[in-house]
């Protein structure tokens, strides 16, 4: 502008102005033009938001994911920061926990508990069949991960202290929004705007890096972690039904209260550095095959994503 000002001084005041309007005028309209133009671009560049925002009209829900690229290190979300319930989500961060103790010496991985009838919760597909017997902290963790048996979490928990243990050691490991209260059954209410129990999709994802690929566990201790994941009987709707075949996939889904479900996974691209993913739907009325529906769509745009790149 101060170019065009210049230019137009010879011609008097008036044709001064004149310019001025029209360089003002112009630049607006380049701008405005600039702006329509990057749009698409923009939304194109993260399919995955879009599949979220998607699902969050198709269910009347509030949709929650973060996914990180470890090779890249780039990063897609969608109320990345928002916080979620995390429902049987939970049982990885617990059963790292036991791991990481152990790994320090305060705790034996091959301890025997005893399972009492008393014991028993809601979904125990696994310990009920236990009662009378004692199980290793290992069994425990692998029925936990790997069919989400909920007597074997609570089992897991009361060899840790206490759900608050399980906040405590998030803390040590550098998350510090996540946060567990209750046992299980209790813990999957998920009221509404109830922090108890919850975590962000950001959170998450870090605190699996760290325990799945960073220096929170030793070496044994996350392949064994892993293995449980990707033993999961139970992810068969979600990721695993978006993602391509010769995809691996280890993961850990929840669900709960007011529509709440959930999935957090770590999943190898043939040839490629892993994706550590965070998932998370709440507050709809949605059936249970629409919300697994929603998660799967959101796997496929991350696997459209993947293969898209160089």
């Amino acid at each position: 502008m101060a170019f065009l000002s210049w230019v137009f001084v010879s011609g008097g005041m008036a044709r001064q102005q004149a310019g001025r309007r029209t360089g003002h005028y112009l630049t607006a309209l380049f701008l405005a033009l600039c702006a329509v133009q990057a749009q698409p671009a923009a939304a194109a560049e993260n399919p995955v938001a879009d599949a979220a925002r998607q699902a969050e009209k198709r269910l009347g829900a509030r949709v929650g994911l973060a996914v990180l690229d470890t090779g890249s290190g780039e990063r897609w979300s969608y109320r990345a920061r928002e916080r979620f319930p995390m429902a049987s989500t939970f049982k990885v961060l617990a059963c790292g926990a036991l791991l990481a103790r152990s790994d320090a010496g305060g705790e034996d991985r091959n301890r025997r508990v005893s399972i009492a009838r008393s014991d028993l919760v809601t979904y125990s597909p696994v310990a009920k069949g236990w009662v009378g017997q004692e199980v290793t902290l290992d069994a425990l963790c692998a029925a936990t991960l790997r069919t989400s048996d909920n007597t074997a979490a609570n089992k897991v928990l009361e060899a840790l202290g206490g759900p608050a243990s399980v906040t405590a050691f998030l803390r040590s490991i550098g998350d510090p929004v996540t946060r567990l209260d209750r046992w299980e059954t209790e813990l999957n209410e998920a009221a509404p705007g109830d922090e108890r129990d919850t975590t962000t999709p950001a959170a998450m994802v870090n605190s699996l890096q760290a325990l799945l690929l960073g220096d929170a566990l030793s070496p044994s201790a996350q392949q064994a972690l892993t293995a449980w994941l990707v033993d999961n009987e139970v992810g068969g709707p979600l990721l695993r039904a978006g993602i391509p075949a010769d995809w691996r996939i280890g993961d850990r889904t929840g669900a709960g209260g007011h529509g709440t479900r959930g999935v957090v996974a770590i999943i190898w691209p043939p040839e490629r550095a892993p994706l550590i993913a965070a998932v998370y739907i709440t507050q709809t009325e949605a059936s249970m095959a629409h919300r697994n529906e929603a998660i799967a769509s959101i796997g496929r745009a991350l696997a459209d994503l993947v293969r898209a790149q160089p």
